[in-house]
């Protein structure tokens, strides 16, 4: 099975891709994760990639679509997620021509539904470990009173600079911007299911659960 996991910055993505990978065995592609990966990874498609980093450049779409060709050509686990990609329509005619040649199929695309003043203040009130990057928030999860995570016992907690509210509205106008369009382009292809994203994280999980039972 493989599905590709929409929403505005801090909807919940992360953390729901993490469940499905837990329970299903699914493989998490995040752009950035990957690119990571390959900088560091000494291939060819790595050394690509570390250049273009090095001189600040942006990366184009042939070279994540390369590194999204790799993953597919290697162990299949059950399934992948696509996450934070696409965020086009010409990334995602490019992403179905790849899955197409590949043999592979997609199966569901599924929005992360919020509302933005909530979105906001969820976010701002956000931190992760430094450690594991568990995600902690200081009005329904907060740091442990002893201050350990509760996932690797790190003790270093972290803000991103740009949680704070004109940033915020700033990096929600760029994604609707940019990705409202793929909503209709998925939900013609009969592809769109929407679950609540501010909801409780099992809550969220179980509208995945049965989208991806449909």
């Amino acid at each position: 099975m493989n599905i590709i996991l929409l929403g505005p910055p801090g909807a919940g993505k992360g953390t729901q891709a993490r469940i499905l990978v837990d329970e299903r065995n699914m493989i998490q592609l995040s752009t950035g994760d990957m690119l990571r990966e390959a900088k560091d990874s000494g291939t060819e498609m790595g050394k690509i990639v570390a250049d273009v980093m090095a001189r600040g450049d942006l990366v184009t779409d042939e070279i994540v679509i390369g590194l999204i060709r790799e993953k597919l050509e290697g162990d299949k686990a059950g399934g992948f997620i696509f996450d934070g990609f696409p965020r086009t329509l010409a990334q995602a005619d490019a992403l179905g021509e790849l899955l197409e040649n590949s043999g592979e199929t997609l199966d569901a695309v599924i929005e992360m539904e919020v509302d933005d003043a909530a979105l906001v203040a969820r976010i701002t009130a956000r931190s992760t470990c430094g450690n594991c990057g568990e995600v902690y928030n200081d009005q329904t999860k907060p740091i442990p009173a002893d201050g350990k995570c509760t996932n690797c016992g790190g003790t270093e907690f972290k803000r991103r600079a740009d949680d704070n509210e004109d940033s915020l509205k700033t990096r929600l106008m760029e994604y609707y911007k940019k990705t409202s369009p793929l909503l209709g382009y998925y939900y013609a292809k009969g592809a769109l299911t929407q679950v609540n994203g501010l909801g409780e994280i099992a809550d969220v999980k179980a509208e995945i659960k049965t989208a991806l039972l449909d």
